[in-house]
């Protein structure tokens, strides 16, 4: 087995070659499902995925990074350190468990270290039912004029106006005003889109060709970028359905310290979200029971994830900015979403592998 710090990468390109390399070690298949844009460094971009198990698997567990591109990082390494990890390869295999791991749901925030992607959109966001009346969000309205001001970094009357909101409200009504998502504003943070995107329709075809044999589906979404540093949350990733929340809370409880946590009854340090990527499941995949989290890792405080979210925002609006400034805000958008502490990576990596050896003793059961 591979230490808990070689599987991680300082670059898409390198994440990605780590990825197809574990496949090949693995003596596994990848799929690549090729995106129409190119890397920063002008690499081919893809959405990869291996299946570990039979394609006639009665018990799927999904296991999938980067859905905000560079939380990818993260989510990388994990799936990179699972590939290797022979002990829990023949745990799942003696359980009936086939695991399919999706690399890079979004290679192009991916390796562009944005957390949107190439369309500018929020992929957690857009999955919503784009024939009906979008989600409107008034409180994203009153703040867009503030987030993203003419001048970076935002002079000090911007400065003051952020101030006294969080001030006046609260920190949490901050970030649930632009967390929870906006399809208004398509230049805009956590803008939901207003037709499916690439990764969208790409992910529904891995759903459609690798999962509707399935009878029972798991899935573990990785993400960073809220909580405490290092802790993995457990956030319950299904509909408001009290038998799944169940399912999820007996497979994934943990020893008390990390409970499955929920957006529908205010548990999570998540604000509530609607367009959610996992919803597609329901949607390809209706002959399955289904049971799912996000397992989100802390970084850093809110206090400075969110200026590191604007600034990169307002650099993809000013691509004219200077080349100093643009390298700045890049790293402090990196700094954000992945610990670059092997302290960190190794915290990461247990978390995972336990949710990992739980989510097939729950498939199994």
């Amino acid at each position: 087995m591979m230490n808990m710090v070689e599987p991680f990468s300082a670059s898409y390109g390198e994440a990605r070659a780590k990825f197809l390399d574990a496949a090949a070690s693995a003596k596994l298949p990848v799929t690549s499902y090729r995106h129409p844009r190119l890397g920063r460094d002008g690499e081919a971009l893809a959405m990869d995925v291996v299946l570990d198990g039979s394609p006639a698997a009665e018990r799927l567990l999904i296991v999938t990074s980067a859905c905000h591109g560079v939380e990818g990082f993260c989510g990388s390494g994990v799936q990179v350190f699972a590939l290797h990890d022979e002990a829990w390869r023949d745990q799942a295999h003696a359980q009936g468990v086939a695991v399919l791991y999706v690399h890079g749901l979004n290679p192009y925030g991916f390796s562009h270290l944005r957390r949107a992607t190439h369309e500018n959109v929020d992929l957690n966001r857009n999955f919503q039912d784009f024939s009906k009346p979008l989600p409107v969000n008034d409180a994203y309205r009153a703040l867009q004029p503030l987030l993203l001001p003419e001048q970076w970094p935002p002079d000090a009357a911007n400065a003051q106006a952020v101030a006294h909101f969080i001030e006046t409200h609260g920190m949490d009504a901050f970030q649930a005003a632009i967390t929870r998502g906006q399809h208004e504003f398509s230049d805009g943070l956590f803008f939901g889109g207003t037709a499916p995107t690439w990764s969208n329709q790409t992910i529904r075809q891995v759903l459609r060709d690798s999962a509707r044999m399935a009878h029972k589906v798991g899935w573990i979404d990785l993400h960073t970028g809220l909580g405490p540093a290092g802790v993995g949350e457990r956030i319950f990733a299904c509909k408001d359905d009290k038998a799944a929340l169940e399912r999820a809370r007996q497979w994934w409880g943990g020893n008390g310290e990390t409970p499955v946590t929920s957006i529908y009854d205010g548990s999570s340090t998540s604000a509530f979200l609607t367009g959610l990527m996992w919803m597609a499941l329901y949607q390809e995949c209706p002959q399955a029971e289904y049971t799912g989290i996000a397992l989100e890792y802390g970084t850093l405080p809110m206090a400075e994830i969110m200026p590191a979210l604007r600034g990169e925002h307002w650099l993809n609006n000013h691509p004219e900015a200077p080349a100093a400034l643009a390298k700045q805000i890049k790293q402090q958008m990196m700094d954000a979403f992945y610990t670059n502490t092997d302290a960190w990576k190794n915290q990461i990596i247990n978390q995972a592998r336990e949710a990992l050896l739980q989510a097939a003793a729950g498939l199994s059961a």
